[in-house]
Order: C-alpha cells, then sequence, then structure tokens
C-alpha cells in the first residue's frame, strides 16, 4: 500500500476517550451499586466475600432504542427497583454511558410523572399536574374541535428518532390514519441524501457494512464519526489498524474518530462532491476504475439518447431494459445480452453522434475538478486528493462509511452521496469480503410488519416542510394546524432556525408533548403526557438500524402514573370509535411484527434478541445491487423530474464563506453540528450523571488563527450570531478544527442554554430534501 502524503495530526484530549469509562463507573456508585462491592475485613487479616447485592436479582432485557447502535441491555431489579443496566453478551463491549444511564432514567425524580397542563406564557415552564381522565377529555375536545373546524387534516403529529420501538411511531401512523388522515412533517433531518441516492442508483439503502469492517485493509470514514455514532462497535475499525490497514477520515473536524485514525483530511464544508469527483477524475484518467466489474455490475456502459436525454430502452414498458453498444457486432443490444463486449466510450463508434454512455456522463461532471480546481474548492491539497484516490482504487478490500455522516446534511448532499456510490461502484468495491459502502442500517433485507394495521387514507393530508416549519404555520402554508402532537422527538432542539420553531409553537392552539422528561420543546406545550420508558413496557424493536430483532422487557413499573404510547393511543382509540383495531394482546401485535421476518413471538421470548442478517453478511453480495437491472444504474430519473442534474455534479452552496455577496461578508465563518457522548441527538443530554462526566456547558469548537483574530481565549464565554438567532457556549481554541470553521455541538435544550440548531441553515428544497445544517454561516463573538 502507497503511503499517503499526510500532515501532521492534532491531539485530542484525554478526556474525549476516558468519558465512557468515567461515566459507566461514576454510573455504579451513584445507582447505589458502590456499597455493595465486596469490601475487605480486617479480622484476622483475612478477606471476606461480601454478598453480590445482584445474587437474587431478576433479570430482564430490552434495548437502547434511540437512533444508535441499539445495545441490547440487561436490566436487574432487586425489590421492585431497577439497580444496574448492562451491556448483554450480545454486544462488541459494554454498554456506552447512555445505555447505563437507563436506570437512573427509571429512577430519576425529575421525571414527568403525572399529566400536566399549562398554566403559565408558553415557554415559562408553568404547569399543573391534571389527571388522566381530564387529560384524555381534553384531547377528545381539541381534536374534535379542530376536526370540526377544518378537518382531521389541521391536526399534525410528528415522531422523531428518540425511539424506534414497534409500539412508538408505527402506532401513531396506526392511530392517525384511522382517525383520517393527520398531517405531519416532510424532510429528514439527517439522511435524505442517502435516500436519495442510494436508493435509485443501489435500489435499496439501510444495508451497512459493519461486519465486514475488520476484513478491509483501507476504510474512508467520510462525514461521520464513528467513536460517537457507532461507539458500540467503533473498535472494529481500531482493529483494520491494527492488523496493518489504513483509516483515512475526512471531516472539517479532528474528531474522535480522527484520533484514532490514519490519517485526517479536512475539506470545506459542503465541498464533498466536488472532492470526489476529483478523485473520480483521476481514478478514469489513470485507468484504475475495474472495468470487468464496472461492465459487469454497472450501467456505466448504458446509453443516454443525446436527444432526449434519458436511457435508452429496448422496451418502454420494461424499466431494465437498458441498451449499450456491442464493440464486437457494432450493434445496439441489450445491456445483459450474452456474449456482448459493451463499450464504456463511445467516441470512434457509429453510435457516438446520437448518445453517451452513463460513464461518459459521469466523466462529463468530474472533467473539471482537476486536482488544482479541487484544491481551491475544498481546501485540500492536490497531492493528498491524488493519493486518497489513488489508495482507495488500488485497495484490494475498501469500504466508504458514510452512516448519515454531517457530509449529506448540506445543499450538495444528495450529490455527495451519489459520487461515492458511484467510486465504489467503478473501483469494484462492493459486494465482497471487505468492501462496501456502510449505511446507517442493518436488516432492510429483512421484511418486519407493523403491530396495528394502517388504513389507506383516501384524501392524504399535504405535509409540512419540517426545515420551514415556523414559517409554515405562521403562513397557514399548506394547511392551518389547530393540533400539534410531539412525541419521540424534540423539534425545538433539533429542527433547524429554532426562533422560528418557537413561533409555531406559539400560534399553535393546542400543542402535546410526550415525553419523559420536561423537555425544550415541551416548555411550549399546552398538555405534557408523561410517558413509560425503557423496562417500563413491553415492545419490540424490530428496525433497520440494528441487526438484531429484540424483545424489550417491562421491568418494573415507572414514576407515577406514567403510559406507553401505545396505552396512550389505544385510550384515544376507544373515544374516537375505532378501539377495536388496538385491543389485541401485546404478544400478538409483536408477533405480527417478526411474523414476516420467519421469527416468532415465543421465539422471541425465549431468546430475548436474534440475529436477523449474520455475521458474514455482505450487502449487493457478489456485485448484486436491488435494482431493476441488478446493476448500479447511475442515472436518476427522480433527481431530473425534480429540475435537477441526472447524473451527480457539484454547485458551492448558497451559505459559503468565499462567495463574493453580503451575507458571507457578513457572517464569515462556516458552522458544522457535531455529535457528543453526552446523549443521542437532545436524549440523555439533561441526566445529571452527564454532568459527571462530560462537558456541562455548551463548547464551540475554534481554530487558533480564528480566535486570535477575534481575540478570543479558551475558556471565553462566546456566542455565534447571524440573522436565524444566536448560540452561546464556551470556546474550546484548538488547532483539530480547519480554519474558517466552528464547532457546535448539538443536542443542548433550553434549560441549559438553549441549542445549536437557533443558528441552522433552514433551506427547502433541495435535491432530495437535505438538511443543510451544515451549510451555516456565523459570526463568532465574545460575551459583553
Amino acid at each position: 500500500m502507497k503511503k499517503s502524503a499526510e500532515k501532521t495530526m492534532p491531539s485530542l484530549s484525554r478526556r474525549a476517550f476516558v468519558g465512557a469509562a468515567a461515566a459507566t463507573a461514576g454510573v455504579a456508585a451513584v445507582g447505589g451499586l458502590a456499597s455493595c462491592s465486596p469490601q475487605a475485613s480486617s479480622n484476622g487479616g483475612s478477606e471476606d466475600a461480601a454478598e453480590d447485592p445482584l445474587a437474587n436479582a431478576e433479570v430482564f432485557y430490552t434495548t437502547c432504542p434511540p437512533e444508535c447502535q441499539h445495545h441490547n441491555l440487561i436490566g436487574y431489579v432487586v425489590d421492585g427497583k431497577l439497580v444496574k443496566v448492562e451491556s448483554s453478551s450480545l454486544n462488541d463491549c459494554a454498554a456506552c454511558a447512555c445505555g447505563i444511564a437507563r436506570s437512573q432514567m427509571v429512577n430519576d425524580p425529575n421525571r414527568l410523572s403525572m399529566p400536566m397542563k399549562r398554566t403559565g406564557e408558553k415557554g415559562s415552564g408553568e404547569f399543573e399536574e391534571i389527571s388522566w381522565d381530564e387529560a384524555f377529555n381534553l384531547i377528545q375536545e381539541k381534536f374534535q374541535e379542530a376536526i370540526d373546524t377544518d378537518g382531521v387534516q389541521s391536526i399534525c403529529y410528528v415522531t422523531g428518532s428518540g425511539n424506534f420501538g414497534s409500539m412508538h411511531g408505527p402506532v401513531a401512523n396506526a392511530f392517525f390514519a384511522h382517525l383520517g388522515g393527520a398531517s405531519t412533517t416532510v424532510g429528514s433531518l439527517c439522511c435524505a441524501g442517502t435516500t436519495a441516492a442510494q436508493i435509485p442508483i443501489y435500489g435499496q439503502r439501510f444495508l451497512d457494512t459493519r461486519n465486514q469492517i475488520e476484513n478491509s485493509d483501507y476504510v474512508i470514514i467520510w462525514g461521520t464519526n464513528p467513536a460517537i455514532s457507532k461507539r458500540g462497535y467503533h473498535q472494529r475499525f481500531e482493529k483494520v489498524v491494527a492488523n496493518g490497514g489504513k483509516v483515512v477520515v475526512i471531516d472539517p473536524i479532528f474528531s474522535e474518530s480522527a484520533s484514532k485514525a490514519s490519517q485526517w483530511i479536512d475539506p470545506y464544508p459542503g465541498t464533498d462532491a466536488a472532492m470526489t469527483l476529483a478523485m473520480l477524475k483521476v481514478v478514469i484518467d489513470e485507468e484504475l476504475y475495474d472495468k470487468e466489474y464496472a461492465l459487469a455490475h454497472t450501467c456505466a456502459p448504458c446509453l443516454v439518447s443525446k436527444e432526449t436525454g434519458e436511457p435508452v430502452l429496448q422496451d418502454a414498458n420494461d424499466p431494465a431494459s437498458f441498451v449499450v453498444f456491442d464493440t464486437v457486432s457494432g450493434e445496439i443490444v441489450r445491456h445483459d445480452q450474452e456474449g456482448i463486449e459493451a463499450a464504456l466510450v463511445l467516441d470512434g463508434t457509429s453510435a457516438a453522434d446520437k448518445y453517451n454512455t452513463e460513464f461518459e456522463l459521469i466523466y462529463a461532471e468530474a472533467e473539471p475538478w482537476t486536482l488544482d480546481a479541487a484544491e481551491k474548492e475544498c481546501g485540500v491539497a492536490a497531492d493528498v486528493i491524488a493519493t486518497l484516490a489513488r489508495e482507495y482504487a488500488e485497495a484490494d478490500k475498501a469500504m466508504i462509511i458514510q452512516n448519515m455522516g454531517g457530509f449529506m446534511r448540506t445543499e450538495n448532499g444528495t450529490y455527495a452521496v451519489a459520487t461515492q456510490l458511484y467510486l465504489a461502484a467503478l473501483c469494484g468495491h462492493v459486494g465482497h469480503e471487505g468492501d462496501g459502502i456502510s449505511d446507517a442500517g442493518g436488516i432492510n433485507e429483512v421484511v418486519v410488519g407493523n403491530p396495528i394495521d394502517v388504513p389507506e387514507v383516501a384524501n392524504p393530508a399535504p405535509s409540512i416542510p419540517r426545515f420551514k416549519f415556523g414559517e409554515s404555520v405562521l403562513n397557514e402554508d399548506p394547511l392551518k394546524v389547530n393540533v400539534f402532537w410531539s412525541m419521540t422527538g424534540n423539534p425545538m432542539t433539533q429542527w433547524p432556525n429554532t426562533n422560528m420553531v418557537k413561533k409555531a409553537l406559539e400560534k399553535i392552539p393546542f400543542v402535546v408533548v410526550v415525553d419523559q422528561y420536561l423537555t425544550s420543546t415541551g416548555l411550549y406545550a399546552d398538555l405534557l403526557l408523561p410517558v413509560a420508558g425503557q423496562f417500563e413496557h413491553e415492545d419490540v424493536l424490530a428496525n433497520h438500524r440494528s441487526h438484531w430483532i429484540q424483545l424489550c422487557e417491562k421491568a418494573v413499573n415507572g414514576p407515577g402514573e406514567v403510559k406507553s404510547d401505545f396505552d396512550i393511543f389505544a385510550e384515544l382509540a376507544n373515544r374516537f370509535g375505532f378501539g377495536d383495531a388496538f385491543s389485541k394482546p401485546m404478544s400478538e401485535m409483536i408477533q405480527k411484527v417478526v411474523e414476516p421476518a420467519g421469527l416468532s413471538y415465543d421465539q422471541l421470548v425465549e431468546e430475548k434478541a436474534i440475529d436477523v442478517v449474520g455475521q458474514d453478511y455482505i450487502p449487493y453480495k457478489d456485485g448484486i445491487f436491488l435494482t431493476a437491472s441488478q446493476k448500479a444504474e447511475f442515472w436518476v430519473r427522480a433527481w431530473k423530474d425534480e429540475g435537477f442534474n441526472p447524473i451527480a455534479s457539484y454547485e458551492r452552496a448558497e451559505e459559503d464563506s468565499r462567495n463574493d455577496n453580503e451575507l458571507a461578508s457578513k457572517y464569515p465563518l462556516f458552522a458544522v453540528q457535531r455529535k457528543t457522548y453526552r446523549g443521542v441527538h437532545s436524549t440523555f443530554n439533561n441526566l445529571e450523571w452527564m454532568d459527571e462526566v462530560y462537558d456541562k456547558r455548551p463548547v464551540i469548537l475554534i481554530n487558533q488563527e480564528d480566535a486570535d483574530e477575534r481575540g478570543i481565549a479558551n475558556g471565553d464565554a462566546v456566542f455565534v450570531v447571524n440573522d436565524r438567532g444566536e448560540h452561546h457556549g464556551v470556546a474550546e481554541v484548538c488547532d483539530r478544527i480547519k480554519k474558517g470553521v466552528v464547532g457546535l455541538q448539538n443536542g443542548w435544550w433550553e434549560q441549559q442554554g438553549g441549542s445549536s440548531s437557533y443558528v441552522t441553515n433552514d433551506k427547502w428544497k433541495t435535491l432530495g430534501g437535505t438538511h443543510c445544517c451544515n451549510n451555516t454561516l456565523v459570526e463568532l463573538k465574545k460575551e459583553a
């Protein structure tokens, strides 16, 4: 393997890596188990083993269900109290601090325990306890009033990534469909770019390569931070390096993952598609691509008409009937006809005047991106880009880790994903041991069911753009919202342009927030409903973030009178006349979820968790893609239908500090979001245990040169600002972030000073509906 051109790697505080271990120790002590550890005896100099406090404990299994790896957890119950949570043997490693903190959440006196009705102004946090009967009566009254006034579509419900269990979001979908079709939001905060690119190009998404990481010898971690987001199996990446392979991290921030990698490359935010196009140009110019794989497993040689700009089909009714130019016969034939030799390039052939190949169209987009042009645009040295391209193409087993990376939360996010898909397929790095493109998923090839049938809605309501939620609600466009139901999420910390979200919540007449805590969004609710958490209700996790279908057992009762999401909807279903749909036993509903996967409820009760993928799982095995043609299809009709180039390309974003306009002059710093060990998005971020081992206030990363220009020193109280709002925090002045970029931590609550989403870009609509939080411009100032 060639040695890459590398710059000196900055250092990372040891705190970032001792945090999880410290949390584990701290949590055990706070959980009341420290006093139960073996104690030394001075009697006769002998040591008597203390009685095992868990010897008679009842054991229960569940999972950690937010947007992470869904660790399988064991809970120990003594005298009706959950006293300890730890990882089961199914996982690669011990549970992180978030998983362990489940025991604090169950026993936390700060939990909501009764329904709460607002008594003060929205945002004041002033509520009074009411009974469940009063709460249900109020909901029924407000729902009916909304339906009678502006129709059921004026009820808007949203679910988030706080719980991927089947008895949460899927149950909400069933309830609101039975109600007649409430409205919801459109626009993914995380991975719209992957959905818009990988599904049409490779045929399906949520297929990950986690079981092949250790078999790889060259891994590019692109714009993501698996030491945080894949902490449950990050050691697999470390094994690549230990085995003599190479791990490259591409990120404007020298992340926790970068500190464990072989090389760090720091492009400007939002320029990843340009960088990949430059890599493609190197690979094609130097003929480093895998021609045999490209011809056999991709639509690179398939013809696109110069007249119509669309792929040519042999049969208009067969979407897989692409054609190619056969160099043997000199004829245009179907792409999968046996015995042909398809042309990747048509120059000098009889087909050149009327057609291009998809390969030629890709090269046309890559050709302007010379190494010098890419260096200027991306801020990465030309020789670094060239070496990266050559090493990746020439590696025996090479892998790209996307995993909902920050690079796709940009204007060019869909194209950035697509260019990487092009690169992997043209280099033949898909479908084999140790290679592939790793998405965020794991079981999307396994079919699972819904716990409750979801009826078809006759007249579906228009969806509200999530990124423009505030403007949409204030302008009543595309509809008027009379009721807003928020569960398993926290819009006030996660949705962009928080000030506008706040105005929307203030305007909506009746806001219901279902949560375990008084969250940032809960501050603006009219009614708070206390919901049961893990170990407090029965559920099943059969979601595309995990390779395991896991039973979630009830171990204890939650505090006060908490109810599960299912129980809440079941009662409301009774009141609105469709209670029979929600009256099935839990075992029967779980059976409906797992039966399509070939499993049974009894089997799950016995085994607790079942690997439905297998340790040898390889996505798109042997280059068999899940498209109609079973090949990687590079030309995307959906993009053309949206008015975009059907071949991935690059244009600089509207919010880029190099633009020659007033916005860039006023706000000259890129701002990018980063995840922390404190929580998953905003979940866990409020817990006292997290304060013991992690940052207690938002930290804003800033490059030393940028700090010097602004008179900012390490530890200063600072804030970032733009026309959307402000975010306050403490400056960490360092060399582990690219000059011209600041790093903002995701997930802080209003009660902790407010979210970084106050400043994030709310642009709508981009190709595929990508969230543009990492195309955000700000200025950084010292607090007065």
